[in-house]
């Protein structure tokens, strides 16, 4: 009987203790609000789900309005409209910024980023206009934003067959794209006010291109020591991704399946078995072979 009391009062005792709230619980409870919202912008920014997902294409298609608002004004003559448009962007690039270091567990690690510095490049050139500055050649740097796509490729192998199927093609295409335009936006942005030849971005690409592929018609040149040295830096950069591009397009196609037993990664397309170790493969073909 008395250990039967001293267990029912012991279980009584633990009952009042898991019943009464800590002041641990209290602050947590106390600081709910902005820990909420952190996490919310955490489960947007890094989640899985369908609504983050979407929330990162979102950014994306952002990024891609950005870059043809950059390349649409090289058109056109600057006027109060473009300046106005020039801030608003601004702004939501800051707020985006800034949401992404709110949320980030170590947003100090952020800064070790090129595209974090990029970022913040893009940011004070796009409200230039409004202190008065004149860093709109900075604006291109808002292309290395392009590198964030690099971020989707998991969720792209999820969304897009037509991706999984040609992933390695895909990421040289965009490679090749991204080097393109940060080197024309770049010939555009230091050439444009003193040399003639280049007057808006269609120029600045048909250089870039013609340099890249060695063709050099000699019809547009670039001006003074940076401008030798930028042909220099787009015929060996560019010259590599070409061949790497033409590389991809040129091999034999095979699809991405970790083989269960070594591990290799890239298989024929109707390969039965692993070509490493022999293993027996189920490989989906969608009904293809």
């Amino acid at each position: 009987m008395t250990a039967r009391n001293a267990t029912k009062t012991k279980s009584a005792a633990n009952a009042k203790a898991k019943a009464a709230p800590s002041p641990a619980s209290s602050a947590g409870e106390t600081a709910a609000g902005p820990a909420s919202f952190r996490e919310r912008l955490r489960r947007l920014y890094f989640g899985r789900s369908q609504t983050a997902n979407r929330f990162r294409y979102a950014l994306l298609a952002f990024d891609i309005v950005t870059i043809l608002f950059i390349v649409g004004t090289s058109f056109a003559p600057r006027s109060q409209a473009i300046e106005w448009l020039d801030a608003i962007f601004g702004v939501v690039i800051l707020a985006d910024f800034l949401a992404r270091l709110y949320a980030s567990h170590h947003p100090l690690r952020e800064f070790a980023h090129p595209a974090t510095w990029a970022d913040i490049i893009a940011i004070a050139s796009f409200l230039a206009p409004v202190v008065g500055e004149g860093l709109g050649f900075l604006r291109i740097l808002r292309t290395l934003r392009l590198l964030h796509t690099y971020q989707l490729v998991a969720r792209l192998r999820t969304d897009s067959a037509f991706f999984r199927r040609n992933e390695e093609l895909v990421i040289a295409v965009v490679n090749l794209g991204v080097f393109l335009f940060i080197m024309t936006g770049f010939v555009y942005e230091t050439q444009h006010w003193r040399n003639p030849a280049i007057a808006n971005y269609v120029d600045a690409l048909y250089f870039t291109v013609t340099a890249l592929t060695t063709t050099g018609f000699g019809d547009i040149t670039l001006e003074g020591t940076l401008g030798r040295l930028t042909a220099v830096v787009i015929m060996i950069f560019g010259v590599t991704l070409f061949l790497r591009l033409l590389q991809t397009l040129l091999r034999p196609h095979k699809v991405r399946y970790p083989c269960p037993s070594c591990g290799l990664q890239r298989h024929e397309a109707d390969a039965v078995h692993c070509k490493a170790c022999g293993t027996l493969l189920n490989i989906p073909d969608e009904g293809r072979f």
